[in-house]
């Protein structure tokens, strides 16, 4: 068994949860400490974190910190989200708070913070169940909302909207409306962004269940006078709870729902943009099962370790992600497989060589189906196309960095390897530099197998030789125009590898 702590740097609140873990039990809560504090308001208003609230955020981790340790804690996990991942003094914020308190805060980028809380969901039980049917996972944040869609159990598509409670509060503040005036104003704000997303990823696809992932709705289910009495409820529930509340001060609304004042505007923004997304998708059901950030964070770990079991494919949701992405602009499927298949054959044949792991053959996977997005755009310059699109469009469960990596691997797939521009991207570390190199090599390698675009290769097998890859394919086609054009794409590979491609036919040589 072992003990661990999540703690979430949330745009309005500090939270810390333990966790013991075991293969027995699974993942057991044993302590939720809460702390609010504004981050995101300065953030979202100024762009910078104040002084204030960086020593007010350090003192609360150090009572965390002695917290951790009367529990005995075994591991930690730390995580900042759009507050501190939008500040523009992230580096120095995080150092400071380091350098005082000894807890080291990593920065999510919004598509693993969402793939977390994605996971947190399906820790719970119900989730394979629920997303048999049409579904969809509403993830409130601070600063944007994050909308994923499920149909039979696959996930279709996700994307991110700046509609976070806090932002839309701070903007109400600056437009000077009354809390009375709340609903109407907000519907006018939100409606625009979430009818161009039911146009362009809704079509007729029907949506039986949301689900809903907030701090707030979340937490008054079950408190016996909102209505909202269990976790799944009828849609129409919300839009009940919202006249029941609007019809009461914010302190009466406070003292109703035992929670503070503070924290009923936000309730409310939360609960419209639930409302207003349910009947645009024309949902029955709303599950709200609490899960939070931490509950994601404990569940990767515990996966991470080996100490669950996953029930879920999570590897095949973000693959399934690249898949509509490639869809979306016009990639061929056909080819994105059979580069697939190539790619991930080389990739498996030379392990002893590229000393990558199952990670970055996720990456070479999602590259080979994006390799030709950005003939939507230009036909010609389909390298830089490619990486444009790839890194202004959300992966969830990528990091930047790991986005990153993608992007250039697709870009360098059709274009000469820049070693200079590569290694001049702020983000791109030595280690990141060197798998942008092998998977390009690879890539380079699949794409020349299939230059025809005909998939002419059903079976194509790969054996490391001394320093020689032999390529063995089927006998029976006509690999011309393969032979011909394959030198170039050798080059590199043997460059990268000090080992080189060769093509043999079955029977010959």
């Amino acid at each position: 068994m072992k003990t661990f702590a999540a703690i979430d740097v949330g745009s309005y609140e500090l939270a810390m949860k333990i966790f013991e873990i075991s293969a027995e039990n699974g993942l057991k809560e044993i302590d939720h400490i809460r702390h609010r504090i504004d981050l995101g308001t300065d953030t979202f208003a100024t762009g910078k974190i104040s002084y204030e609230r960086v020593d007010e955020l350090s003192r609360v981790l150090r009572e965390y910190r002695d917290t951790m340790k009367s529990y005995r804690v075994d591991d930690y996990t730390a995580y900042g989200t759009s507050a501190i991942r939008e500040t523009e003094n992230t580096a120095i914020v995080l150092d400071q708070i380091a350098q005082r308190t000894g807890i080291r805060i990593g920065v999510v980028s919004n598509s693993e913070q969402r793939f977390l809380n994605y996971k947190a969901i399906a820790s719970r039980g119900r989730f394979n169940k629920v997303v048999e049917k049409g579904t969809a996972i509403v993830d409130i944040g601070g600063g944007s909302i994050q909308i994923s869609l499920f149909d039979k159990d696959a996930l279709v598509t996700t994307q991110n909207l700046r509609l976070g409670v806090l932002r839309l509060q701070d903007q109400l503040g600056r437009l000077n409306v009354s809390p009375r005036h709340y609903g109407e104003i907000l519907d006018e704000m939100v409606s625009s962004q979430i009818m161009v997303f039911k146009k362009l990823h809704m079509k007729e696809r029907q949506i039986e269940n949301i689900i809903v992932v907030d701090d707030y709705i979340s937490s008054i289910v079950g408190k016996g006078v909102t209505g909202l009495e269990d976790s799944s409820v009828e849609a129409s529930a919300v839009e009940r709870f919202l006249e029941r509340i609007h019809s009461k001060s914010s302190q009466q609304a406070a003292k109703a729902l035992d929670i503070p004042e503070e924290n009923v505007p936000l309730l409310y923004i939360s609960g419209v943009l639930v409302n207003r997304i349910a009947k645009m998708m024309d949902a029955k059901m709303i599950w709200a099962p609490g899960a939070t950030l931490c509950d994601g964070m404990a569940y990767e770990y515990a996966q991470k370790h080996k100490i669950i079991k996953e029930e879920h494919d999570f590897e095949q949701d973000i693959i399934a992600c690249a898949q509509n992405i490639s869809k979306r602009y016009m990639g061929s499927k056909r080819r994105g497989e059979t580069l697939e298949k190539i790619a991930m054959t080389i990739f498996d044949s030379m392990k002893k060589v590229h000393g990558l792991g199952k990670r970055e053959g996720l990456l070479l996977r999602i590259a080979t189906l994006l390799h030709d997005c950005g003939k939507y755009i230009s036909l010609v310059n389909l390298g830089e196309c490619s990486y444009n699109i790839i890194m202004s469009t959300e992966i969830i469960g990528l990091s930047h960095k790991e986005r990153e990596i993608v992007a250039n691997v697709v870009k360098y797939n059709h274009i000469d390897f820049n070693y200079r521009e590569v290694t001049g991207s702020g983000s791109i570390d030595r280690d990141a530099y060197l798998t942008i190199a092998k998977l390009t090599a690879i890539l380079k390698v699949a794409n020349g197998l299939d230059r025809s675009h005909k998939q002419k290769f059903k079976d194509v097998k790969a054996t490391l030789k001394e320093r020689e890859l032999i390529i063995t394919l089927d006998d029976s086609v006509d690999i011309t125009l393969e032979k011909g054009l394959f030198t170039r794409r050798s080059d590199f590979f043997e460059e990268v590898y000090s080992v080189r491609p060769v093509i043999r036919q079955r029977g010959g040589v």
